[in-house]
């Protein structure tokens, strides 16, 4: 499209430019299109369409205008004078002279008068200002390579060198060895500083990491406002350097229609949630520039602790925006996610003692065979059930939504091999891993530990099979929305009869218990709070009853709830919209009860009505060998979706609530690459700046556009 305004425009010394140059350093005047071209419906600014192409020019009246004398003409060159005139420019870029004019055509415009260039006096580069961007962009080509391919700035610790030796760090070391490899504008820059000078300070580096990071982030960023609709999600609060960041991605439909997820940073964490808010809105509207207007989906995955201070976070959003939505995140199993934000301290032990205990296990691959022996003497009488389990333990089975049932199978497996490691006296495991499986053994026989695990399992089955529908198909996730009311009213009968409820629950922690040949007594943190002033009415029973049973029954009946507000729930009825669930429903649905919410989001909100009728009849009338689409995404690559405006509309915003899941694995990589740089990166060598550069490697960059920016805010 850049190549045709080029041509339409006349303007042939402009068709080496690359569309990055030409989309960011050039602009056409809005008279050379048709009005045919140009869509007004966004009342916040004039937006071309997306063939749009400037056909407008009048080449003859410069003829006419008397003070055209004094600007250059607009010709037709033919190709032989646009080969010569690309040569001339080839020729101009080798030769050292101060007279060269080169980057300050880059910055100028089209005029609005006709497409004209005004003549203008360009103030050319000296040699020396010249070299010195070479020298910049020199600098830059490093820290972008550095940060793609996750290679920490510094280099051997000060601690690891003998007294007397000095070396250098990774950055400056890559620098050495690209004035070795020829990179004579470093060489000439370098050549008389002292060995041991650092070419380039501390300070300088992280100024110039800030600057690739903001101009990397802004590709995607650029993107999500063209895109106009967004939703926010973050993750778990994860360690860079010694401090809590919360990393943070952007979900937005892009121009080929395709739903993706994108990091676009971390935000430092704060302990007080109202300050976390605050920081969190600034950062998002102010340093990254996008309108939350436009937000329609907010979602947090959180670690055990952090549920009721990020929940404060999307109470305070809500309360500015009501249209971004609260919702669940589509890669978060709802059972886990519940656990994660029950507030009793015994849950938030337990999940962090299955965490280590899975990660111990993952660590060794010895462990796991040691576990499969344990497992298939366990269930000799049932191989079915023990080749389940043991395909289980070699999977992420900690964020599965029957987390704590599968816990409670492998519990006794667990003990007996944990118990064989941490006794074993022959040399066949480290130090390491015995000390492990004895803290860990000792971790998973405590009875305040199973009666905890049991609990969860019971108040979670109730949760399981809604939870799995929303992470299925998009007709689960539509039947799903419709089926929560069942699922408050039998949470709420376990409340009306939590006492014979939590006995049956308590008589099953007994028992394995028994089996572990756990000793059955309150908590010795509780006896030793009595301090003498013990009751001895209360007993184990009534105990976790108070502690575990109802405080936790409440929390997830209140927890649904919030995060299935209503109009949440009105958004997951819109999803009849896809023709699958169409075809489920009889063709008998009625979307536009249910898309008020979406009024101020359509093109055209009056057509609706009718135009929800014609996109029922399209599909209830289709030639017999046309599949229905099953997803939003296929929905929205269709060929004829834009004859729909409306529906395309209304598709668009719906796949951006967190909980759909993105259907295209390729554009929901984000998270995956996110995770990847965590889990091979140690925690004192990460960097929020060299993180994003890593994760999102394969956005470009304009080297030019880091120099200047360089030399404008560090002159």
């Amino acid at each position: 499209r850049c190549q045709r305004w080029v041509e339409n425009c006349r303007r042939a010394d402009l068709e080496d430019k690359t569309p990055d140059q030409l989309n960011k350093h050039y602009r056409l005047c809005a008279k050379h299109f048709e009005t045919s071209m140009i869509c007004r419906s966004s009342p916040y600014r004039t937006v071309l369409r997306d063939n749009a192409v400037p056909t407008i020019f009048d080449l003859t009246s410069h003829l006419n205008n008397p003070h055209s004398r004094h600007r250059k003409r607009i010709k037709e060159l033919s190709e032989d004078e646009i080969r010569t005139l690309k040569q001339q420019k080839i020729d101009e870029a080798f030769e050292q002279t101060t007279q060269e004019s080169n980057e300050n055509n880059e910055q100028n415009t089209v005029s609005e008068e006709g497409g004209e260039e005004q003549e203008e006096k360009v103030v050319p580069l000296t040699l020396e200002e010249r070299e010195n961007k070479d020298y910049l962009k020199s600098l830059f080509e490093i820290l972008i390579l550095m940060g793609k391919q996750n290679i920490p700035l510094d280099g051997h610790n000060v601690d690891e060198l003998p007294e007397g030796i000095f070396a250098s760090d990774n950055f400056q070391t890559l620098l050495e060895y690209r004035i070795n490899g020829g990179d004579e504008v470093l060489r000439k820059r370098f050549e008389m500083t002292a060995v041991n000078l650092e070419y380039c300070s501390k300070t300088q580096q992280k100024q110039m990491l800030e600057i690739c990071e903001n101009c990397v982030r802004e590709e995607t960023l650029r993107e999500v406002r063209d895109s106009h609709f967004f939703s926010i999600v973050t993750d778990e609060v994860v360690d860079i350097a010694g401090e809590e960041h919360l990393p943070v991605l952007v979900r937005f439909v892009d121009d080929s229609h395709n739903l993706r997820e994108e990091f676009i940073g971390f935000l430092p964490y704060e302990a007080d949630p109202e300050i976390l808010a605050v920081k969190f809105h600034t950062t998002i509207t102010e340093k990254w520039g996008l309108n939350m207007e436009y937000c329609r989906g907010q979602a947090y995955i959180v670690s055990s602790g952090f549920a009721s201070k990020m929940k404060v976070v999307a109470t305070r959003l809500l309360e500015k925006y009501p249209q971004a939505v609260y919702t669940l995140c589509s890669s978060c199993a709802l059972n886990v996610w519940l656990a994660k934000s029950v507030p009793v301290v015994g849950v938030s032990i337990a999940l962090g003692t299955i965490e280590e205990v899975c990660c111990l296990f993952n660590q060794s691959p010895q462990l796991l065979v040691e576990l499969d022996n344990t497992i298939s003497a366990l269930f000799q009488d049932n191989d079915e059930k023990g080749n389940e389990l043991k395909k289980i333990c070699r999977s992420q089975w900690t964020g599965r939504h029957d987390t704590f049932e599968v816990l409670v199978d492998l519990l006794q497996a667990l003990v007996l091999c944990l118990d064989a490691v941490s006794s074993d006296l022959s040399v066949r495991w480290n130090n390491f891993i015995v000390g492990r499986a004895f803290v860990l053994s000792n971790a998973l026989t405590d009875f305040d530990f199973i009666v905890t695990i049991v609990i969860m399992k019971n108040v979670l089955s109730f949760t399981r099979a809604f939870g799995r529908n929303l992470q299925g198909q998009t007709s689960d996730v539509f039947f799903a929305a419709g089926s929560l009311t069942a699922v408050l009213h039998s949470l709420n009968e376990v409340m009306e009869n939590i006492e014979v409820y939590h006995e049956f629950w308590f008589e099953e922690a007994t028992n394995l218990a028994t089996k572990l040949d756990v000793q059955i007594k309150l908590p010795g943190k509780f006896r030793r709070a009595q301090q003498g002033n013990f009751d001895p009415d209360m007993t184990s029973e009534n105990y976790y009853k108070e502690i575990v049973s109802v405080p936790t029954v409440e929390h997830i009946i209140q927890e649904l709830k919030d995060i299935f507000s209503e109009k949440h729930l009105k958004a997951l009825k819109c999803l009849s919209l896809v023709p699958s669930v169409m075809g489920q429903l009889k063709f008998n649905t009625s979307e536009e009860h249910h898309a008020d919410m979406f009024k101020n989001d359509l093109p055209n909100p009056d057509t609706l009505s009718a135009e929800l009728h014609c996109w029922r009849i399209k599909w209830k009338h289709r030639g017999k060998d046309i599949e229905l689409p099953a997803t939003i995404y296929e929905a929205l690559h269709l060929p004829d979706i834009k004859f729909f405006p409306n529906v395309y509309a209304l598709l668009k915003v719906l796949c951006l609530l967190p909980v759909m899941k993105v259907e295209n694995e390729k554009y929901g990589i984000g998270r995956k690459r996110l995770k990847s740089y965590l889990k091979n990166t140690l925690t004192g060598q990460r960097s929020s700046n060299l993180a994003l550069l890593n994760i999102n490697f394969d956005i470009k960059h304009d080297l030019d556009l880091m120099v200047d920016t360089y030399i404008k805010l560090y002159p």
